[in-house]
């Protein structure tokens, strides 16, 4: 099966944290482009026996992006997250979508208002203060993590793969 979403991955080696964020916007990227000209009926398509669907991955890792960068990292805030790949019926697509997209300008503020990759958390992990450097290597690995599971969901859906 052909490749019909191919981007390749970014070629960025300016820096250390400008290296670490444009692999985290790919994988973002990569999730989101997972959902283009899908209807609400498709994205919410649950194909696997755990429940997960494409929107339900968006939503999570929407929560994702605020636990670890505003919560932990940032000291913000926010509601209790769940992580579950649930969407409420009455959340349509859009806000959905919108809200990762807020998430995600919002974590980037949050990373480069940071004092370096060294800059601790604020809330402890497990009891330690672990560094900026250790959450980007942690929502990277989730974020790339969902888009494979995004792309074997988008490739059920209606055959369309690549990253």
């Amino acid at each position: 099966m052909a490749e019909t979403q191919r981007k390749p991955v970014p070629r960025n080696d300016d820096g250390d944290l400008d290296t670490a964020l444009a692999f985290l916007d790919f994988a973002r990227e990569s999730v989101l482009k997972k959902a283009d000209g899908l209807s609400d009926e498709q994205l919410r398509t649950v194909l696997v026996p755990t429940g997960t669907n494409l929107l339900g991955l968006i939503a999570h890792l929407t929560d994702g992006e605020r636990y670890w960068f505003a919560h932990t990292m940032a000291g913000e805030k926010i509601d209790e997250p769940d992580f579950s790949m649930a969407v409420p019926a009455d959340a349509s697509t859009a806000e959905v979508i919108a809200a990762y997209r807020a998430a995600i300008e919002h974590s980037n503020a949050v990373i480069r208002a940071a004092d370096g990759l060294t800059a601790p958390v604020h809330h402890p992990v497990d009891g330690q203060f672990l560094s900026l450097r250790w959450v980007l290597a942690h929502m990277t690995s989730e974020t790339a993590r969902h888009a494979g599971h995004a792309d074997i969901l988008r490739e059920l859906i209606d055959g369309t793969t690549g990253r």
